[in-house]
């Protein structure tokens, strides 16, 4: 039972809704994780800083824009991709942000948002990885009302568009080859996209410091001093807020199944420690309070595992709706909330050390309570969905 190949917190078998191909390339990306990511990740995290050194590890594996039709993605189930999200989350929380931020959030907004010809131009190049691509929307004073309160300003001028504000919070936009720019048209009031490329003038990107959470995560905050931007960078099909909220209702279901990720890994260090460790003369799994521990965590990670999958059954047939994403972010982000605080409590005091993982988990979870709309903030969204009312002010 202490070999690693025997502990698993997919307890419902959920896997056993892929198919075979699908299933292979999930043990794929568990395979990395465990090789590759696992033995250096808790350096990275100390230094914060992040492992471009795998980085073509993980194109090999193929899984950026998972879900996409054609352009060189995959154009696999919103399952799968969901599974992949958790499995990279199991293993490293920071990874699967900034593969959710590559492959999601910015190849999302370029496949939704772009014209056929961007499209063509982009999303080869960066399923295969070889551009890399960041997102960003929110600002220093606006995230929860970034819809409203967008101050980042854009302006036509010729052929050209002038980007002027700033931007917070922004992953991998440091190094991102490729970096999405949502701006208002002070013009027409309208919010549009803009691909803006890295090495632009008037463009800079500085790494925030001293973050407890996700520290391998690059996130920067953004100046854009009178940055020029061809037309032909405009998101063509981007036309309005209404635009912005379909990219991130598509990658908010990934936050929930990377929450659910963030669990499982806890779950599975914090077991394998219990079957390891001896106390009072015998082993601690043998101890009634510990089984409890692990039956919570194990129930909690279970039940969001299964609102995950039905949520992206219904993301696969095109009848997912705002207030369903919302419900699995804030509900499985609570769960892993309570989840990793377990994992941590049945470690004792060796929990807190790195070297037994699940202390990062415990961090790296704060950040995925927060991100891509707040508990508070998708609680709301719900509540006007079986009430009828709103109670956002």
């Amino acid at each position: 039972m202490s070999d690693r190949s025997a502990i698993t917190s997919d307890f419902y078998d959920l896997e056993a809704l892929l198919d075979d191909d699908d299933r292979a390339l999930l043990h794929r990306v568990r395979t990395f994780m465990a090789e590759q990511v696992e033995p250096v990740i808790n350096e990275y995290w100390t230094r914060a800083e992040f492992p471009h050194h795998l980085i073509p590890a993980m194109a090999e594996l193929g899984i950026a824009g998972t879900s996409i039709q054609g352009y060189g993605c995959r154009g696999r189930s919103p399952l799968l991709d969901g599974m992949i999200a958790m499995e990279l989350s199991k293993g490293d929380p920071s990874i699967s942000t900034f593969m959710g931020v590559h492959g999601g959030l910015a190849m999302g907004s370029i496949y939704l948002c772009g014209s056929e010809e961007q499209k063509e131009r982009w999303l080869p190049a960066m399923a295969r990885m070889e551009l890399i691509g960041a997102f960003g929307l929110t600002e220093p004073e606006h995230g929860s009302d970034v819809a409203r309160g967008l101050q980042t300003t854009c302006r036509r001028d010729g052929d050209s568009w002038v980007l002027d504000g700033e931007k917070k919070w922004i992953g991998n936009a440091t190094f991102a080859d490729l970096v999405i720019i949502w701006a208002r048209d002070v013009d027409t009031e309208r919010v549009l996209g803009f691909v803006v490329e890295q090495g632009t003038p008037g463009f800079t990107a500085v790494n925030l410091e001293d973050k407890i959470a996700l520290r391998v995560v690059q996130n920067a905050h953004i100046t854009l001093a009178g940055v020029r931007v061809p037309e032909e960078n405009r998101l063509q099909e981007a036309h309005s807020f209404r635009e912005t909220a379909d990219v991130l209702r598509m990658t908010r279901a990934g936050v929930a199944w990377s929450a659910v990720g963030c669990s499982r890994g806890a779950y599975e260090h914090a077991l394998r420690y219990a079957l390891g460790r001896r106390q009072f003369g015998q082993p601690i799994v043998e101890f009634q309070l510990v089984q409890d521990l692990l039956v919570r965590m194990l129930g909690n990670i279970t039940a969001s595992a299964a609102m995950c999958a039905r949520l992206s059954h219904l993301q696969g047939a095109g009848r997912m709706t705002d207030e369903q994403a919302s419900l699995a972010k804030a509900f499985c982000t609570m769960r892993m909330r309570e989840t990793v605080g377990w994992a941590r409590e049945l470690m004792g005091g060796n929990g807190i050390l790195l070297e037994n993982h699940v202390g990062r988990y415990v961090a790296d979870a704060e950040a995925i309570y927060s991100y891509e709309g707040t508990r508070e903030v998708n609680t709301l969204i719900v509540g006007r969905g079986v009430t009828g009312s709103s109670a956002i002010v």
